[in-house]
């Protein structure tokens, strides 16, 4: 196989894409690298075109690496042949060749073998070939031995021969996987009186065709946690005319034993093998659809804009510890905390309020940040009444606490904040969550976020990868100032090891604040590839080189630089966003022109034009903000048709999860979201968007809420 033609056909790319794209990667650059600065090398590829890339490269390398394994391995037994060559030639998947591989595999002990080790082997030929003449009783007695005493015995054996031949054919197996995921059905039953979140699966059946991914994994995890049985259900008939179609030829006594070998090889061998791979094969697919839309929504909810110039208190709230209280300053400084008591058992609410009036007036806060765990309603209950109380413009908002736990018992926020007890952490993270959320939840694993379905049932590293990918595209696409970046936040720039984070924020202890990117050469460990790699995702806000905080990278400085002289314009002009001279020769000169010009290609001299029109640009600052609030209502307040603004927290394969502020968020379920045909939710909905929805029915008891966003009429 040529890996590069395969992937030219495969994603329409052009053959020089292909060869430079993966020269650039197997030269170790980085996938935000790839995708920022050598736009030219790619097309303009983007991070997650380059990682479906990477990931595809990998598996086609992965592949030829087991053809010759599996090709070396038979060539060893002296069984390689023309027709086993041109199959492993020809084989797309690890799939194919695995059942190439499998007739040659050593085997444990099987009933087949033992047949052989008696000496079968010859009679199980005669018999497979099913010639008209051939009377096996009688050709059997020609085989009888110590170990085989009789010639019923000697017929039995055979047969598992050539059960087990049957169910090593490749071509038999192909066939049967294609009938079971046509005309096979998944199906789950369960004695169970109470099952709870598995009721719509206590006697369920669906087409394997047609089992819709979010059903995959539920009915895995019922199997898992023993409340459903789950199977592979295939019409028997259906599933042995394949076999039968494929190895018995005639209506001999000997194919008679064969159709007898391949039912027993049906049964016994092939479809509870069949059965496991397309059970696997519907878990992996239902695993990699999960993980994109985990890793969408993680990304969404990363580049949530930020809420930047109030000094906020963030709440942690309890029943019986307390609400933990953290005053934080614009930049994320802690400033106050303290520990009240606004919800039962202890409820001690006027106290509660005199502390926070008394840090709202100290601190000058302009805003609430309100974890959404155990006793939540009662605490955005209290903060809107102290709210309405001051009557001075504060806004609050209600913030997911997923993995703020984690965070708070974690040795880095025990290295952040050594002086604060974990509770007291989980506020001040909460509150950090609001202002900037993507430099806030950089330092949790992505897995704690929870914005997906069945998280924890996904293959760990391969939901480990995507996540990271996804943070690492994130804070990339930002940006990160260079002289207030925690380590954790550091160490998600492209080409940055732990090792370089803990040395950049040893370097500015040391030396004060960076003066420019170029100092970063200095840092210990920080060499030339790791610069190339990192510097122009890098900014220095008050750096004497403006383009210091920009994406420029210092590689297209003095094309940048030439550009400036070109048009006439200063630092300072940039600075006070003096630019439209540079627009105005762009336009009249041309793009190409001047990027020839300049010898840089089009696409870096646009980037290069954007950025210096906007320095220290940060692109989440383009979408709408968060929707913030000054009132409460609870669930009981909700009544049909009523018209409401929410915030999207979750987007599944069913649905979407809305927050319209009552603590608990209602469901828009795929149905219900336009009028016309949806693939996904995620194709019209994303997380944090802000919608307007439509209450369809409240069950307060239940806690449920079915929302739409089709407007009534």
């Amino acid at each position: 196989m040529d890996i590069n033609l395969t992937l030219v056909s495969e994603f329409g790319f052009k053959p020089w894409q292909v060869e430079n794209t993966v020269k650039l990667i197997d030269d170790g650059n980085t996938i935000p690298f790839i995708a920022r600065y050598r736009k030219e090398a790619t097309g303009s590829l983007d991070d997650q075109i380059l990682r479906d890339f990477a990931d595809r490269l990998n598996y086609l390398r992965s592949l030829e690496e087991q053809k010759e394994k599996v090709r070396t391995a038979i060539t060893e037994q002296e069984k390689m042949t023309d027709e086993i060559e041109a199959a492993i030639n020809g084989a797309k998947t690890l799939t194919e060749i695995e059942d190439i591989y499998r007739p040659f595999r050593p085997k444990r002990k099987t009933r087949a073998s033992a047949a052989k080790e008696k000496g079968l082997e010859p009679l199980a030929a005669a018999i497979y070939a099913q010639l008209s003449e051939t009377e096996p009783l009688l050709l059997a007695k020609d085989f009888l031995n110590e170990e085989v005493e009789t010639a019923e015995d000697a017929i039995q054996g055979a047969k598992d021969i050539i059960a087990e031949m049957i169910s090593d054919d490749a071509a038999g197996r192909k066939q049967l996987r294609y009938v079971c995921r046509n005309h096979g059905s998944i199906c789950a039953v369960s004695s169970e009186e109470d099952m709870g979140v598995y009721e719509n699966y206590r006697d369920y059946r669906e087409p394997v065709s047609k089992i819709a991914n979010h059903r995959v994994l539920a009915v895995n995890r019922g199997e898992k946690e023993g409340i459903l049985k789950v199977s592979l259900e295939l019409d028997k008939m259906h599933g042995m005319s394949v076999l039968t179609g494929l190895h018995v030829k005639n209506s001999s006594d000997s194919a008679e034993l064969v159709r007898e070998a391949a039912e027993d090889a049906y049964t016994r061998l092939v479809f509870p093998s069949i059965e496991r791979e397309i059970r696997n094969e519907l878990t992996d697919r239902a695993s990699v659809e999960s993980i994109k839309v985990f890793a969408k929504n993680t990304a969404e909810l990363l580049m949530q804009p930020p809420v930047k110039g109030r000094i906020t208190i963030g709440l942690d709230p309890g029943y019986r510890t307390g609400c933990k209280v953290a005053v934080v300053d614009e930049t994320g400084k802690v400033l106050d905390t303290a520990v009240i008591y606004c919800a039962p058992p202890h409820s001690k609410t006027e106290e509660a309020k005199s502390v926070i009036k008394s840090l709202v007036k100290k601190h000058n806060v302009k805003m609430f940040a309100i974890g959404n765990g155990t006793a939540s309603h009662e605490t955005e209950v209290f903060a809107a009444e102290v709210i309405k109380e001051l009557d001075c413009g504060i806004t609050y908002m209600v913030v997911s606490e997923a993995g703020a736990s984690v965070y708070s018992a974690s040795k880095l926020a025990a290295e952040e904040f050594p002086q604060f007890d974990v509770s007291l952490r989980s506020a001040v993270s909460i509150a950090r969550r609001l202002q900037d959320p993507l430099a806030e939840l950089v330092k949790i694993d992505p897995m704690a976020i929870g914005v997906g379905q069945y998280q924890h049932d996904m293959p760990k590293k391969e939901l480990a990868n995507a996540l990271d990918g996804v943070v690492e595209d994130c804070v990339n696409s930002v940006g990160v100032d260079l002289n207030t970046a925690s380590p954790s936040l550091l160490l998600r720039v492209a080409g940055v090891t732990s090792a370089i984070a803990k040395n950049i924020t040893a370097f500015r202890e040391e030396n004060g604040s960076f003066k420019s990117r170029s100092e970063l050469k200095k840092v210990s460990k920080l060499g030339p590839k790791a610069f190339e790699q990192c510097a122009g995702f890098l900014r220095i806000s008050n750096a004497e080189n403006v383009l210091d905080n920009t994406a420029v990278h210092p590689e297209s400085y003095p094309a940048a630089k030439k550009l400036l002289k070109i048009c006439g314009v200063s630092d300072d002009d940039i600075r006070q966003g003096n630019v439209s001279a540079i627009k105005e020769t762009v336009s009249a000169g041309g793009m190409a022109a001047l990027a020839q010009q300049l010898d840089i290609g089009e696409p870096t001299l646009a980037d290069i034009v954007s950025e210096i029109s906007k320095p220290g640009r940060d692109p989440r600052e383009e979408l709408p903000a968060p929707l913030l609030r000054t009132d409460v209502m609870g669930i009981e307040d909700l009544k049909a048709g009523m018209e409401l603004k929410g915030t999207v927290r979750n987007v599944i394969d069913f649905g979407a999860f809305v927050d319209v502020g009552v603590h608990q968020d209602g469901l828009v379920h795929i149905s219900q979201i336009t009028n016309r045909f949806v693939k996904h939710p995620s194709d019209i909905l994303k997380v944090g968007e802000i919608v307007t929805v439509w209450v369809l029915s409240v069950d307060v008891d239940k806690k449920r809420i079915a929302l739409t966003m089709k407007k009534p009429q």
